[in-house]
């Protein structure tokens, strides 16, 4: 197994911490879950932070608390595809998570998977429909699944096995975005993999009755079960590990990030790379970063230390 290789330091920002969370994507209420565990967290590690929903005047808000460093809890459009990054840069405010080209590239599914497959990384078989045409070969193999490309939170997604549930799995996840992923279905577990500050955490393992880890089961239910450390091998482990950490440098990723696959132990393949992962009480992040012995509050505080790296 690949080492948590801890480093922390202990340092602390200067000046108070802006959580910045809520905003207006469809991802809302899961940030601003995301974002008050985060604020508790820095509380009790003794930094100064205050809460700052992005639906307002979130620039005038960060300046009226005297905010120097922004932590992003946001999920979704608006917060985790560059735009709020930038922003923030032309603000000079560090900020946690990875950069600009990182956010959006993460953001955008098929930019991922070009990526991925440029750097020899297994991704699932793909095709893209839209904004122009939504039409879907008849001869495409099913299962399939359907995806807005940019979208998070599985909303959106549906797992298409008969051709006359097709159409309407497109219109759905066209509501969400004009540009739709088709991907080919991969039989097996799903895995999720937290790397922080480039050091590949645990491998979680998400056992489901469905077998699709859907918005439902993250947000509200949770999964049947969650294994850490995955029952797949050392070796398989490893592979995983080893993946995620090049998944991440590929898209050029700092701070915490969390790496998603699906497959058997003989090949995993990633699905997609998040870059603000949730920080709910069924999120992945955490029970990955449990598996190596790193708390929630030093989870947070670690993210935190990493503010700026995303803009070097």
């Amino acid at each position: 197994m690949v080492s948590s290789g801890r480093k922390t330091s202990g340092r602390k920002p200067k000046g108070r911490v802006g959580v910045l969370m809520g905003g207006t994507s469809a991802e809302r209420e899961v940030s601003l879950t995301t974002g008050g565990a985060i604020l508790k967290a820095l509380h009790e590690g003794g930094v100064d932070a205050v809460g700052i929903d992005t639906q307002g005047a979130w620039r005038e808000a960060l300046d009226r608390e005297d905010a120097s460093t922004a932590f992003i809890a946001l999920h979704g459009r608006g917060g985790e595809d560059g735009t709020i990054q930038g922003a923030l840069e032309l603000m000079g405010i560090p900020y946690t998570g990875p950069g600009v080209l990182a956010s959006a590239l993460a953001m955008d599914k098929i930019m991922t998977k070009r990526v991925l497959m440029s750097r020899g990384i297994a991704t699932p078989g793909f095709m893209e429909l839209g904004p122009d045409n939504y039409d879907v070969p008849s001869d495409i193999s099913l299962p399939v699944v359907v995806k807005p490309n940019r979208e998070g939170s599985t909303i959106g997604i549906s797992v298409v096995r008969e051709k006359s549930e097709l159409s309407q799995a497109v219109k759905v996840a066209a509501s969400h975005d004009p540009d739709v992923l088709l991907e080919e279905f991969v039989e097996g577990d799903d895995l999720t993999v937290g790397v922080l500050n480039d050091r590949p955490m645990a491998v979680v393992q998400i056992v489901t009755k469905s077998g699709f880890y859907d918005y439902e089961t993250k947000y509200v239910t949770g999964a049947e079960e969650y294994r850490v450390p995955a029952s797949i091998g050392d070796e398989a482990t490893k592979k995983v590990q080893e993946a995620a950490q090049a998944a991440a440098r590929a898209l050029r990723c700092c701070g915490a990030v969390r790496v998603d696959f699906r497959g058997t132990k003989d090949r995993f393949e990633v699905i997609e790379v998040n870059t603000i992962p949730g920080m709910t009480p069924n999120s992945l992040l955490p029970k990955s970063a449990a598996g190596v012995g790193i708390g929630f509050v030093e989870l947070v505080l670690e993210m935190l230390e990493s503010a700026g790296e995303g803009s070097r």
